[in-house]
């Protein structure tokens, strides 16, 4: 068993305070004690639990049970001194290595608002610490950073509002502690005088010539002093208390005059052990180890104050049976601390899987915007994942930190060293850039509109494709340039649009003559229909061409032509040339042959895929050598032929029509 005072802590345990002097737990056991007032205290009867535990046999688990009884006792002696120290066992401690800056912010100002100030002492100083080696990886960063844009070191400053309001909570919280101990400690003085002068009038007890029960009244009223006077310094506590406690066993040897007082006596607190005994042996079988433990810290603290000694032939078998329990309850803690070890051992390996991860991704050949982007985001997340793992063991936790450190400063070093490149390659698109904007000034006056198009939409490509510029610049020559392209599409498109006078008035007279088309109503004579229709599409190519942005009027002139054709009984051949020479003229009306081109192909394409079928189909004749021709088959094979050269007829029409446009 290790000692319990290497251990780490668990949650909702405070380490106990180790520069108190130890002394024996129960009084019963001590020989000599010196009180504060330097005199020497007479050496009471020694039990024999005493005896055998300095005897020079003593085993490894006696000064195991010694280690946790120092603990128990220095505790107690803590909480003496204040009593707000006690609620330090109840307030939880949470895992303040995964919190962020402004989370453990926030958590400080809680404990300060909602906790007694001497109670969080410890809370305080893990959440201080973690604040500041955070605070200060990511102080070295914005260094690191500041440097790498060409920044003097002496120049580098950087404020942040958390750490504002983490320093104004912490001093609020230094000057509560301060003022509460300086109150504290008006009142120790003169409670620890008033103690000492109680040991005296104990001392005296004895050499009183009075009734017997009128000393002993007056003894039980010195007890009842001792018990209400105020905290005393914690350093003085133990030799205050010892001395006390054994000028009370001097007074019960003294009672053996009148035995029946100090039998009853006896009896009362052999009762009470005998119950702090039971509620040890309770607690060393309850599963949560940590909440046995520090109720058995206060059975030990009611055994040594509250209780006095017990007759002399009881003292060893109860003191014994209390530490055992003591004993079993400790050892079950020690088994919990070795599990949280393996935690810590476990946590710690994945702590620097995370570094590795890190110095990995550092020794990448990046050589991308994208994708040190893609690595930033990677090792935030890295970041992060370090910080959610939880606790390692003390003793690496400072050299893991640095670690941690060193690989995230290498990524940086490394990140700024790319950007360092990247900002010349930046410098250098600038230069570009504004070349760019010198040719679209030099031109945007421009009024040789079909040279100088061209040339700007050249130049708008270009700067596309030449890069990222310093941020700084990139608005204002974005601006700049934006200003100048502007302008002469702008005097372009107003030079456009006084020309499209004519256009926009052949755009009215087409949405009336859409009007007559959609209200017109079939003769019953077809010839007369078709010479109808194409008077429409006549009038409708005289109108001329609209402006571009009115030209969805073709298609609703091109849908009413459609519609009347398709209540007109007439060879379907010539209703289909009928509407596609109206399509052509709605085509041909475009800036450019585009679309004409691309209704060519594609009657081109079904040509030759009509004459692929019918040769097919030919070749299939072949193969009905000796069958009549009026077989079902064989006619079938006929009439598709004809079927596809009437197709092919149809196509080959539609192409004549569509050359004679070029």
């Amino acid at each position: 068993m290790s000692d319990i005072n290497n251990l780490p802590k668990a949650e909702g345990e405070e380490e106990v305070n180790k520069n108190v002097n130890h002394s024996e737990n129960n009084s019963e056991d001590n020989k000599s004690v010196t009180t504060n007032s330097s005199e020497k205290v007479e050496e009471s009867a020694v039990p024999e639990e005493k005896a055998s535990d300095s005897s020079n046999n003593a085993t490894n688990s006696d000064t195991d049970n010694d280690a946790v009884l120092n603990e128990i006792e220095d505790s107690n002696a803590e909480d003496a001194e204040d009593e707000g120290n006690k609620e330090r066992h109840t307030i939880e401690v949470k895992e303040y290595d995964k919190m962020s800056l402004e989370d453990l912010t926030i958590e400080l100002e809680k404990l300060i608002k909602t906790e007694k100030v001497q109670a969080i002492k410890s809370h305080v100083d893990n959440i201080n610490t973690e604040f500041k080696e955070k605070f200060q990886a990511l102080l070295d960063e914005k260094k690191e950073d500041f440097l790498n844009d060409g920044g003097n070191e002496i120049d580098f400053y950087y404020s942040s509002p958390i750490q504002k309001r983490f320093k104004e909570a912490y001093h609020d919280y230094r000057k509560k502690l301060n003022d509460h101990y300086q109150n504290l400690e008006k009142n120790f003085k003169q409670n620890l005088a008033d103690k000492l002068e109680i040991i005296e009038e104990l001392k005296g007890l004895i050499n009183l010539e009075e009734n017997i029960n009128t000393t002993y009244k007056h003894f039980k009223e010195l007890q009842e002093r001792w018990r209400n006077t105020g905290p005393i310094p914690r350093d003085k506590y133990n030799n205050a208390w010892n001395s006390y406690h054994h000028h009370v066993e001097m007074f019960y040897d003294f009672l053996h005059l009148n035995r029946d007082l100090r039998d009853l006596d006896f009896k009362h607190n052999l009762e009470r052990k005998l119950l702090i005994i039971d509620r040890a042996e309770e607690l060393a079988k309850d599963d949560n180890v940590m909440r046995a433990f520090r109720e058995l810290q206060e059975l030990h603290k009611m055994w040594k104050e509250e209780l006095g000694p017990v007759d002399k032939e009881h003292r060893e078998v109860i003191w014994d049976k209390f530490k055992a329990a003591t004993k079993i309850i400790n050892d079950k803690r020690q088994l919990y601390y070795q599990e949280i070890d393996k935690v810590y051992e476990k946590n710690l390996e994945k702590k620097l899987e995370v570094i590795e991860a890190i110095r990995a991704i550092s020794s990448e050949n990046l050589n991308s915007h994208n994708a040190w982007q893609k690595k930033i985001k990677e090792v935030e997340a890295l970041r992060d994942t370090f910080f959610n793992i939880g606790k390692v063991p003390s003793k690496v936790n400072e050299a893991t930190w640095a670690k941690f450190k060193e690989s995230v400063r290498i990524f940086n070093r490394t990140k700024n060293a790319f950007y360092k490149g990247l900002k010349k390659d930046q410098y250098t698109n600038l230069q570009k850039k504004l070349e760019l904007i010198k040719i679209a000034e030099d031109n945007k006056d421009s009024e040789d509109f079909e040279v100088t198009t061209a040339l700007m939409k050249k130049i708008q490509n270009d700067w596309k494709k030449v890069g990222h510029v310093p941020r700084k610049d990139s608005d204002k020559i974005w601006k700049q340039f934006k200003t100048a392209c502007n302008f002469y599409f702008d005097k372009l498109h107003a030079t456009k649009n006084a020309a499209n006078k004519e256009s926009l008035e052949a755009f009215n007279n087409k949405i009336n003559l859409l009007d007559t088309l959609k209200d017109l109503k079939s003769s019953g004579d077809k010839n007369k229909d078709v010479e109808t229709v194409k008077e429409f599409i006549n009038k409708w190519k005289e109108f001329g061409r609209v402006p571009n942005d009115k030209r969805y009027i073709e298609g609703k002139f091109n849908k009413a032509i459609e519609e009347f054709l398709s209540g007109i009984k007439m060879d379907k051949n010539e209703v289909e040339m009928i509407k596609f020479e109206n399509k052509l003229e709605a085509i041909s009306t475009s800036d450019d042959n585009k679309d004409l081109d691309y209704e060519r192909n594609f009657i081109r394409k079904k040509i030759d895929e009509v004459k692929a079928q019918i040769n097919q189909l030919e070749n299939n004749l072949q193969f009905f050598t000796n069958v009549e021709d009026d077989n079902p088959l064989v006619k079938d094979v006929h009439k598709n032929i004809k079927t596809h050269k009437d197709e092919l007829k149809l196509w080959k029409e539609k192409l004549s029509k569509i050359k004679e446009l070029y």
